[in-house]
């Protein structure tokens, strides 16, 4: 299985930008998108059933224009999980899980921190996640979470860790976090296979950061540890450039 994660920054804005070309010829059975910023009734889902992604969910935040989360897959799921049944994390549309045989995939999307406000809504949500992902690991042990964590791990994970230290995606909070993620039985797949520096996910708009590659690995492909042997490929596909991130890939033996 061929799993893609993609924070599109506004899915109506990476169409105009060429996403379903690049859709057609990246082929994953299973696409998690983040940041779609729109409502299942301002697109047409044509264009994705056409590109051959029947199976389309779409799960928004309640405030228009913002925050969101889908799936697109090939093969029609067992079951569609919409949210974490958590009121305080699913008013924004942040998690979509698909169920299949042999493999659960999620699309999450957790939030930043660009405030203090903001930074506090983020560590709660980050704290009520995990305790709901202990629980779900426990009927459905094997689960692969994509998405935007909006958080670098370790200092290879970002041009400039001195600097940024104090910088909420960087902070030690966050870092800790998802330490404590990864060792409560989960693998970062990209690291399984590319131990190398300036690899990232996201750059900023400004100052050239993306031609200068300034940017910060942001998105992951976390695969439960039942899973790890049967993981085949990871990759950062930095040649898409619908969006200030760039999708990440997973490859799955199922």
């Amino acid at each position: 299985m061929k799993i893609v994660s993609y924070n599109v920054n506004g899915i109506r804005a990476a169409l105009k930008k060429g996403f379903i070309d690049w859709l057609k010829a990246t082929n994953p059975d299973v696409l998690c998108l983040q940041e779609i910023k729109a409502h299942k009734e301002q697109l047409d889902l044509s264009v994705f059933e056409e590109a051959g992604y029947s199976y389309n969910y779409w799960f928004s935040a309640q405030k228009k224009g913002y925050s969101g989360v889908a799936v697109l897959a090939k093969k029609e799921p067992n079951k569609v999980v919409y949210g974490t049944g958590i009121e305080t994390m699913d008013f924004e549309g942040r998690n979509l899980r698909l169920d299949f045989d042999g493999i659960s995939v999620m699309s999450l999307y957790l939030p930043s921190g660009t405030s203090d406000a903001r930074l506090a809504f983020k560590l709660n949500y980050m704290d009520e996640f995990l305790n709901y992902i202990n629980e779900l690991k426990q009927k459905h042990p094997n689960l692969v979470i994509c998405g935007d964590y909006n958080i670098c791990h370790q200092p290879i994970d970002i041009h400039d860790p001195v600097r940024l230290k104090n910088v909420s995606g960087f902070l030690p909070v966050e870092r800790e976090w998802l330490t404590k993620f990864i060792a409560s039985g989960f693998v970062d797949s990209f690291r399984l296979f590319n131990h190398e520096p300036n690899q990232y996910s996201w750059w900023s708009y400004r100052g050239r950061a993306r031609e200068r590659n300034k940017g910060w690995r942001l998105d992951y492909n976390m695969v439960s540890k039942p899973l790890e042997s049967k993981i085949t490929r990871a990759a950062i596909l930095s040649d898409a450039v619908h969006s200030d991130h760039c999708p990440v890939l997973v490859e799955i033996n199922v």
